[in-house]
């Protein structure tokens, strides 16, 4: 079990009073490393041209790396273009490929980033600029590791751009749990979709969560699960919509890895969202995922 992070995850310098809470990244590290030694992380290398194409349009990913993208699609990715900005975005997804390789061959890998399931192939959006777990996906199955690959996607809000980019991909699995009230307005076909209500609590989201990883893994058997574990369904979340304890949020990561491994599946999971303006409660939140991965590996 391995976890990847680079300190550009949080090296964004965002105008004052910035929705996106970038500064979770380096404060989940620091609490990570109160129970998990230093040799246990491990620096990414950064997503290549290759492998982003593999998932976006190359117009796109030039116009991204080069800075010449229109205003219109920097306002609807979220964040303001910067050179650090395509440092810590090819860092990201790099790490979340390498983890994928990782927990292939020895069971688990975890990004302390990632989970950019906003993306499109053509643009980004909701703070996500290509699509991380897709990019794995497509990956290991171009490299020949693996034949069917699963991503369960269990961040409050849709995987919009996930469920675009593998429509018509049949060794990619797309399943998407999330509030039906919320973000985004127009939502995509996954091939398989879960939405619950506002509100939604303990009890029926863990049930929700269980029928569907249950009917997802028999039904296509996946070679691997990449895991976007948002923190965004903690009741305590200012853009989620569901009121689920931290217990409940530590249930859900705690079953899903330990199903993974009782079925001899392996796992690599990928932060999520999370947008609480107390950033420590939302680093507490994020840090379930770990503390089960602890548990449990």
């Amino acid at each position: 079990m391995m976890f990847y992070y680079h300190p550009s995850y949080s090296a964004l310098n965002l105008p004052a009073r910035h929705r996106f809470p970038i500064q979770k990244y380096s404060l989940l590290k620091q609490k990570l490393s109160t129970f998990i030694s230093d040799d246990k992380f491990i620096t990414p290398n950064k997503a290549t041209t290759a492998q982003l194409a593999l998932c976006h349009d190359p117009a796109y990913i030039n116009a991204f790396l080069n800075g010449t993208l229109e205003e219109k699609a920097i306002k609807k990715m979220g964040f303001p273009w910067s050179n650090e900005l395509v440092e810590r975005t090819l860092l990201s997804v790099g790490a979340s490929i390498n983890g994928a390789e990782f927990a292939l061959q020895h069971g688990a890998a975890f990004n302390l980033g990632g989970g950019y399931h906003h993306a499109f192939s053509d643009h980004g959006s909701g703070f996500c600029i290509f699509n991380d777990l897709a990019i794995a996906a497509n990956h290991l199955i171009n490299e020949g590791l693996a034949d069917t690959v699963l991503i369960f996607d269990c961040d409050v809000h849709q995987g919009d751009g996930t469920a675009e980019i593998v429509s018509h991909h049949e060794q990619v699995i797309s399943c998407s749990i999330h509030c039906e009230q919320n973000f985004p307005r127009i939502k995509q076909h996954s091939h398989y979709d879960f939405a619950l209500e506002h509100g939604t609590t303990d009890q029926h989201y863990l049930e929700t969560v269980k029928q569907a990883f249950q009917l997802t893994v028999r039904l296509h058997q996946p070679d691997i699960i990449l895991y976007n574990a948002g923190a965004d369904i903690a009741s305590d979340d200012e853009l989620g919509h569901f009121f689920v304890s931290l217990d409940g949020v530590y249930q859900r990561d705690h079953f899903i890895l330990s199903q993974a491994k009782a079925q001899k599946i392996p796992i690599f999971s990928a932060l999520g969202g999370g947008y609480q303006r107390n950033i420590n409660r939302l680093v507490n939140v994020h840090s379930q995922l770990f503390r089960a991965a602890v548990d449990l590996f």
